[in-house]
């Protein structure tokens, strides 16, 4: 189903995952139907100005995603109307947090791309992690189709995008499991296209300015560059403290406020104590912790904190059913957890 019937069942909002001046991402269900989750990009409360973008944003990801319809791992659009788009829940982790080892995913993935070069689609935006998911199975997914295009024929431009999408599915792979790359593929990853050749030599310095400088936005899932600008400086502050060993920071979505910045500070000060070393308005949550979360190399967990700060809770279930031996560091840490978007919207 891709347009509404006369009266839809109204959506109902439980968190919200992202914001950008474009768009608010919010899953939820419809009423009545609680079963199944949904994600709607919410566009009618995005600014006047931002609006043309916005919506012409809309309109490629409502053909992109009508052009995918029944590719595996790709969303389903429910419907859309003047409050947004809405599709299917995609029950899936992040790449930069799943960080898959497993070969059959990225087998997957090319099997994913191979299915949308049937149909003439190109993502175009496949250089996010964000937007490759691993399943709890182990398959591939992907979303945000924003900047997808259905082609009407297979002629250069088509082959450019589409070879694009191929390189960057082989990036992710070479960040997170580089032994799996074949020589073909290390052939691939070396052989940039002249368009993306042209763009990251001029457009995108510009894109950067325009977006990062004057728009205060990034395209970094809605994490701005808060965490890089304040980060260091905080961090500082924090662990001058004799009494704060570790700090970890991550960005998480302010409801009706934008991007915030969740702090975490391994620590025996009470939450008072820490909350008058730092403002709110510098760092919006500073959790004192009593242990992080560490790898076997012995830094800190930085995804399963991020997971924390964006109230991420059945996307921690399915981690901590994963990776047991850290139950006993992050329970208590969730039992803690400060940002509880999920509870405010429920109120509501």
């Amino acid at each position: 189903m891709t347009s509404a019937p006369e009266h839809p069942p109204a959506f109902v909002p439980l968190t919200v995952h992202k914001r950008d001046v474009f768009s608010e991402t919010i899953s939820g269900h419809l009423a009545g139907a609680s079963e199944r989750k949904l994600v709607l990009r919410k566009l009618s409360g995005v600014p006047l100005w931002a609006r043309p973008v916005a919506w012409a944003l809309a309109r490629k990801e409502i053909a992109g995603l009508k052009a995918a319809h029944g590719i595996p791992g790709t969303p389903e659009l429910i419907r859309t109307d003047a409050e947004g788009i809405l599709r299917s829940w995609s029950d899936g982790t992040p790449l930069n947090l799943a960080k898959p080892q497993d070969p059959g995913f990225y087998r997957d993935a090319a099997l994913i791309l191979a299915r949308l070069r049937q149909r003439r689609i190109t993502h175009n935006d496949l250089a996010k992690p964000q937007n490759w998911l691993m399943a709890p199975d182990g398959h591939a997914e992907i979303i945000d189709f924003q900047l997808a295009t259905r082609h009407r024929r297979k002629g250069l431009r088509y082959r450019l995008m589409a070879y694009e999408d191929l390189r960057h599915l082989l990036k992710q792979k070479r960040k997170y499991a580089r032994h799996l790359l074949t020589p073909t593929e290390k052939r691939v990853l070396a052989r940039r296209s002249l368009p993306s050749r042209i763009w990251m030599a001029t457009a995108k310095r510009a894109y950067n300015f325009i977006t990062r400088r004057l728009m205060n936005w990034s395209d970094g899932e809605g994490a701005g560059h808060r965490l890089d600008r304040d980060g260091p400086g905080l961090r500082a502050r924090l662990l001058a403290h004799p009494q704060i060993t570790r700090v970890a920071l991550s960005p998480f979505s302010l409801p009706a406020r934008g991007v915030g910045l969740y702090g975490f500070a391994e620590t025996d000060l009470s939450a008072a104590e820490l909350r008058r070393m730092i403002p709110e308005s510098a760092l919006d949550h500073l959790q004192p912790v009593a242990a992080l979360p560490m790898d076997a190399r012995g830094a800190v967990r930085e995804d399963v904190l991020q997971l924390i700060a964006m109230n991420r809770l059945d996307e921690l279930d399915a981690l901590l059913a994963r990776e047991q031996d850290l139950h006993d560091t992050v329970a208590p840490i969730i039992a803690g957890r400060l940002n509880l978007t999920d509870r405010r919207l429920k109120d509501l």
